[in-house]
C-alpha cells in the first residue's frame, strides 16, 4: 500500500505521524474517528467496500454541528439533505424510512440537531459492522506492520 497516496503525501498536515497512531485506532471506532490520520485511512477501507457515503456523512453532520449562523446552518442542512438523506440522493446514506421522513418534514427549518438521530444510525452502522472488517482488512494491517517495522 501507497502511505503517501492514502494521506496524499502531506504526513505535515496531521498532528502526529499517522503510523504511530494506527496502534491505537484498533481500540475503538472513536479513537480513529478522533485521527485525520484514522480518518483517511477508514475512509479508504470504506471506500473500498462502496460505503465511503457513511464516513462522508457522518463527517458532514460533525462540521454541520459546528455551524454558529443560521443562514450557513440553512444552506449545510440543505446540502447534506440533498447529497446523503433524500431518496435517490447521489450519495444516499442506508436509514430507516422513519428517520429518512422526519428529516425531509423538517428540513425546511433545520436545527443544529436535524441530523442527529441519522448520524447515529450511521456511527452504529459504522461501529459494529464496518470498524471489524477495517480492523482485519489488508488497509490496516499493513499500516500496523510499518509501523512495527519503524
Amino acid at each position: 500500500m501507497d502511505l503517501n497516496a492514502l494521506f496524499k503525501g502531506r504526513f505535515c498536515c496531521f498532528l502526529k505521524d499517522p503510523l504511530e497512531e494506527a496502534e491505537t485506532w484498533g481500540e475503538s471506532v472513536d479513537k480513529l474517528l478522533c485521527s485525520k490520520s484514522g480518518q483517511a485511512a477508514f475512509r479508504q477501507f470504506l471506500k473500498s467496500e462502496y460505503s465511503e457515503e457513511n464516513m462522508l456523512f457522518w463527517l458532514a453532520c460533525e462540521d454541520y454541528k459546528r455551524i454558529k449562523s443560521l443562514p450557513e446552518m440553512i444552506s449545510s442542512a440543505n446540502r447534506i439533505y440533498s447529497e446523503f438523506v433524500e431518496c435517490e440522493a447521489p450519495r444516499q446514506i442506508n436509514i430507516d424510512c422513519g428517520t429518512r421522513e422526519n428529516i425531509t418534514k423538517n428540513i425546511s427549518q433545520p436545527s443544529l440537531t436535524s441530523f442527529d438521530a441519522a448520524q447515529k444510525l450511521i456511527y452504529s452502522l459504522m461501529a459494529r459492522d464496518c470498524y471489524p472488517r477495517f480492523l482485519k482488512s489488508d488497509i490496516y494491517q499493513d499500516l500496523l506492520r510499518r509501523a512495527d517495522a519503524r
